[in-house]
């Protein structure tokens, strides 16, 4: 399929916290989003072994390369990326499927994609109801908002400290503060809006407690995740 941009594109440069970490905004990235609604309806989705609590397909290159061309001199001027040659890692259609009351540990809490932070992760919101957005996080005990190579090893062992009193929490998708992490910046899931970050950034999906999946892409929370290095 043949993408084009949104007339009304419309791209902001945040900053996250106290660590000053980069976030891009993007409204109205795509002109017809709803194709690319009707691509993922098309596909088959299956479990990934990863903490992603639902399934994924793969998204066509087209709309890969699509997305790298658009955003190629930001991932340069905003993340430091070789601008010369962005490529993709990975990147799927991804839609939550598990209930709350079914989520494991580390899904409960936000976490990171790599330690590498040169390493950008990248969503577009694909549903038009209100189903969450995505929230990004403080780490009270260390003052972590982001955890690279050099702070895993501390990170991971606080967590693991403090997990059998986090255990006891009600189980859910987290949103907004506990008494562990600190909710520093949240980003509504708009339809056809992008999010841009370094994979180092602590984050979740920011679902309410009242979320409910649907396994149907045209009616859950579907979403373009992937990986850029």
């Amino acid at each position: 399929m043949s993408l084009t941009r949104h007339r009304d594109f419309n791209l902001q440069r945040l900053r996250i916290g106290a660590e000053r970490a980069p976030l891009l905004v993007i409204d109205n990235v795509v002109a017809d989003p709803d194709a690319l609604v009707d691509i993922a309806a098309g596909k088959s989705f299956a479990n990934v072994a990863t903490y992603y609590p639902g399934v994924r397909a793969k998204v066509p290159l087209t709309v890969q390369q699509f997305i790298l061309e658009t955003l190629r001199d930001e991932f340069r001027e905003v993340f430091g990326l070789n601008a010369s040659a962005p490529r993709f890692t990975a990147c799927h259609f991804s839609l939550v499927t598990t209930p709350p009351d079914r989520l494991d540990f580390h899904q409960r809490i936000p976490h990171t994609d790599s330690g590498n932070s040169s390493e950008l992760a990248l969503l577009l919101y694909l549903f038009k109801k209100d189903l969450g957005g995505t929230a990004f996080f403080r780490h009270r005990k260390t003052g972590f908002e982001v955890v690279d190579d050099s702070r895993k090893d501390q990170y991971l062992r606080q967590v693991e400290a403090d997990r059998p009193i986090m255990e006891q929490a009600p189980m859910g998708y987290i949103h907004g503060d506990t008494p562990f992490y600190e909710c520093i910046s949240k980003q509504a899931g708009v339809f056809n809006r992008m999010l841009v970050y370094r994979r180092t950034s602590l984050h979740s999906g920011a679902l309410g407690p009242g979320f409910v999946p649907n396994a149907d892409p045209r009616q859950g929370r579907l979403s373009i995740n992937g990986f850029i290095a």
